[in-house]
């Protein structure tokens, strides 16, 4: 259907052809950014009806007292049906360190919570396919696991700030939701969800569209193809510091590997630009010290490497 619709203006009603560079970027655009809004809206609502069952006040006090291992994979799953952004990095920090959550499962669930929320999740599944979807999601809960433990294991709670452990935020009252409230709750976020993402989306469409169209494919492949091994490491060091989400990232990702760039190259370079966020890191620094820090980026990083290799040997 959105193949047709693109047809339909690109081919019928503004008489271009999809073979030139134009027609072809400019059928990339709608074709893309109708599947997308379509599947966003319906898969948005789905989940987040799913996630009202999850509110962090929730996932605070099943994390409390749980047994390490289980603590760990619990943080990873409950991190996919979480709210998670930039502006919640703080205060979701600062409420597992007073809940006596141990340090590791506090970063399981920090890195496993912008990787696979449900915005990456819909986009990978309308582009990629299901597969690709569940194979990421599946990577990105062993990468907040295996990254959680790492620096659990690293006793590195000094590093942590001395005034988060003396706050006490007092007990948690989570007030139970009707069915109602629920949808309700799941509409308004979809919509609002639409509103916050709706430029980004097409921004990030547009230039994989410009990339569809107009970049270089020998090149691309060249340098970012499966024969070349540096590319992995070197996409995921581009993307540490820059900042963006799945919404802009991913059609840029969609048009890279149709140009021939390799799926793991550039699944690591937006993972590393969503885990890594630079405003995450800032916000983070006002309640954890550089090393720990240092550690953290370090971590995640050579998991997305591995991650990338890997994807690029089985796709």
């Amino acid at each position: 259907m959105f193949q047709w619709l693109a047809d339909l203006v690109v081919k019928d009603w503004l008489g271009l052809s999809v073979d030139t560079r134009f027609g072809s970027a400019l059928h990339f655009f709608i074709e893309d950014t109708t599947k997308i809004l379509v599947l966003l809206i319906s898969m948005v609502f789905v989940i987040s009806y799913i996630r009202s069952y999850f509110p962090p006040e929730k996932v605070k006090v099943w994390l409390q007292g749980k047994r390490q291992g289980m603590a760990s994979v619990l943080a990873a799953l409950l991190g996919i049906v979480s709210p998670f952004c930039s502006c919640s990095t703080v205060p979701l920090f600062i409420g597992f360190v007073e809940a006596g959550i141990p340090l590791g499962i506090t970063f399981t669930f920090l890195i496993s919570s912008p990787i696979v929320n449900e915005v990456s999740l819909v986009m990978l599944f309308s582009i990629f396919g299901y597969k690709i979807a569940i194979l990421y999601v599946l990577v990105g809960v062993v990468l907040a696991i295996v990254a959680g433990s790492i620096i659990g294991k690293l006793k590195m709670e000094r590093y942590v700030e001395g005034y988060v452990y003396q706050i006490r935020t007092g007990e948690t009252f989570i007030p139970e939701q009707s069915q109602k409230d629920r949808i309700q709750f799941a509409k308004e976020n979809a919509i609002d969800t639409v509103k916050k993402i709706w430029i980004y989306l097409l921004i990030g469409i547009a230039i994989g569209g410009f990339i569809h169209g107009y970049a270089p494919q020998e090149l691309l492949v060249k340098y970012a193809g499966k024969e070349n091994w540096f590319a992995v490491p070197v996409a995921t060091l581009i993307g540490v510091p820059l900042y963006s989400n799945a919404v802009g990232s991913l059609p840029i990702i969609e048009a890279l590997m149709q140009k021939g760039v390799a799926a793991g190259t550039a699944l690591s370079f937006m993972m590393s630009m969503v885990a890594l966020s630079l405003p995450e890191m800032i916000l983070l620094r006002k309640v954890i010290k550089p090393q720990l820090i240092g550690v953290f980026i370090i971590t995640v990083s050579i998991g997305i490497i591995l991650i990338g290799y890997g994807f690029n040997l089985i796709l």
